[in-house]
């Protein structure tokens, strides 16, 4: 064991987790120092998709600022004294202002603090890690970056959706539904015109327009569409439909966040793939 499995690493989970990233590695695992903010991806849901190096990142910090959607079972993997502070986003729900959760990793880094900064997903991956590294290489915190296995493709594949698949697509869209057709935010028409599979985070509240949208610029309505909701974790539930029937399918299943949306022929394949 290294320094980097010092009292810190105060849990069996935490230091297990050091001393298999020191091994597979053949050196030490990277250092979270004081006054450093890493920000690490938790992840689609479930435990078992999250990474080593999220998992080493979360046995050395003694600060957690964590997003809504991170399962409590990760939380518990970070060593008991450390400080777990809530910072969740929610669509249409209280939610932590994005300037006030830079300026607590930052002023949490200023006090010496090693932090993770734990995010659903991917951090860069419509998670707006972007906007936090931005502003701590601004503030002159120092910090890395863990990617996370991101929803959108995680989900899919404990649907029995492939994102890619031979003979179908040759490329796939990955999309915010914030930006839905009547704000400006995303071409939809362009992106209807490309014959290619979208996979849409946050879309439920905009899901009309948006299919309005594609309906509108000529994609087929019989399109192949699902949504899929708590991708990976036990209440995982998918509901399949056509693209001209997939707004109503959904609001009347009542389906909730968190979940995708996926569109394009790749979805038919869940009628063989489906675990």
């Amino acid at each position: 064991m290294t320094a980097a499995t010092d009292s810190l690493a105060t849990g069996s989970l935490a230091s297990q987790s050091l001393a298999l990233l020191e091994r597979l590695t053949g050196g030490p695992a990277p250092r979270l120092l004081p006054g450093h903010v890493w920000l690490a991806g938790a992840g689609p849901g479930h435990p078992g998709q999250l990474t080593l190096d999220a998992l080493a990142a979360l046995a050395q910090a003694d600060a957690v600022v964590h997003d809504d959607l991170v399962d409590a079972r990760i939380l518990a993997a970070a060593p008991a004294g450390a400080e777990r502070l809530f910072a969740g986003k929610r669509g249409g729900r209280p939610s932590s202002a994005q300037a006030d959760i830079t300026a607590l990793l930052i002023a949490l880094a200023r006090q010496g603090r090693r932090v993770v900064r734990l995010k659903g997903g991917d951090p860069y991956v419509f998670g707006r890690g972007g906007e936090e590294a931005l502003a701590l290489a601004e503030a002159g915190i120092p910090f890395r970056v863990i990617s996370g296995v991101t929803a959108g493709l995680a989900g899919l594949a404990a649907a029995g959706i492939p994102a890619t698949m031979r003979g179908i697509n040759h490329a796939v869209v990955l999309a915010t539904g914030h930006a839905a057709s009547d704000e400006g935010g995303l071409d939809w028409a362009a992106l209807a015109r490309l014959g290619q599979p979208i996979v849409l985070y946050m879309a439920l509240r905009r899901l009309g327009p948006i299919v309005a949208a594609l309906l509108a610029a000529g994609m087929d309505p019989a399109t192949p569409a699902a949504t899929v909701e708590s991708g990976t974790l036990p209440g995982q539930r998918v509901v399949e439909a056509s693209l001209a029937t997939l707004e109503s399918r959904a609001r009347s299943e009542g389906v909730c966040s968190p979940a995708i949306v996926v569109i394009g022929q790749v979805v038919a394949l869940r009628e063989m793939l489906a675990p």
